[in-house]
């Protein structure tokens, strides 16, 4: 099992190449001066394509309203509720200012920074509470494997439910996911089968009390995301959501 988690600014992979181009010029005042070339227009203008990226957004803070999304100042998602996960969106690998208000109100920020994107997949998860009773409301950055899994399934847990320890999950017993921390995710590649994960407070034996159970039917070839959202104690929560398990195709 791999872990990973990515905060709010992701750092570019790689370098960027700078080429400069020489020129000479005679230094003998007698040399004879050379007859110019004549220009290619063809060569003038060479398109470069800039690098994919693309990015869906998951609204996982159970207090907070429905939300818009502006990037750069443009309304990218509007009204958008808790728990919805959007289809992914493509832009030129960047840095954007990206800002999420309440929604229909431009003046309620609850997030405004600026979020360098290199190419590639990515999910931005909005986890926590405005009220920042037990986690802070923040931003984190996802980077997706949606490669094909060939005959088995890739399932993704990303832990975002506040007022929840370190969780193990496990299936008859067996650990699939250990010591998974809030906003983290831990990615497993299994058989396409039916499964009855179960959630625990994470012990170093993986034997902590079963505190919920939820079925899972992966397909093989499918890459999933399955967030752990909501509260385990809802009644002593800033809102009503109970502990339960949003689970979305990332490779459709």
């Amino acid at each position: 099992m791999s872990k990973e988690t990515r905060r709010t600014v992701l750092k570019a992979v790689g370098s960027v190449a700078v080429v400069g181009t020489l020129a000479g010029c005679l230094g003998n005042d007698e040399a004879p001066e050379a007859e110019s070339e004549p220009e290619d227009d063809t060569d003038d203008e060479t398109e470069t394509e800039e690098p994919e990226a693309a990015l869906r957004v998951a609204h996982l803070s159970p207090d907070a309203p429905n939300v818009d999304v502006y990037i750069d100042g443009d309304a990218v998602l509007e009204d958008v509720p808790y728990r919805e996960v959007s289809e992914y969106l493509e832009v030129p690998a960047a840095t954007y200012d990206v800002m999420i208000t309440a929604a229909g109100d431009m003046e309620t920020v609850v997030f405004d920074e600026n979020l360098e994107v290199p190419a590639g997949e990515f999910t931005v998860a909005a986890l926590g509470e405005l009220d920042d009773v037990t986690e802070p409301f923040d931003l984190e950055v996802y980077e997706d494997d949606t490669s094909d899994p060939g005959e088995d399934t890739r399932v993704r847990l990303v832990h975002a439910a506040p007022d929840a320890p370190n969780v193990d999950v496990t299936v008859d017993g067996e650990p699939l996911f250990e010591d998974v921390p809030f906003g983290a995710a831990g990615t497993i590649e299994v058989a396409a089968e039916e499964y009855e994960l179960e959630i625990r407070p994470a012990t170093e034996a993986v034997d902590g009390d079963v505190v919920a159970t939820f079925d899972l039917a992966p397909e093989a070839g499918v890459v999933y995301t399955a967030f752990a959202v909501g509260y385990l104690e809802p009644e002593d929560a800033p809102a009503d959501e109970a502990f339960d398990l949003e689970v979305v195709v990332d490779n459709e």
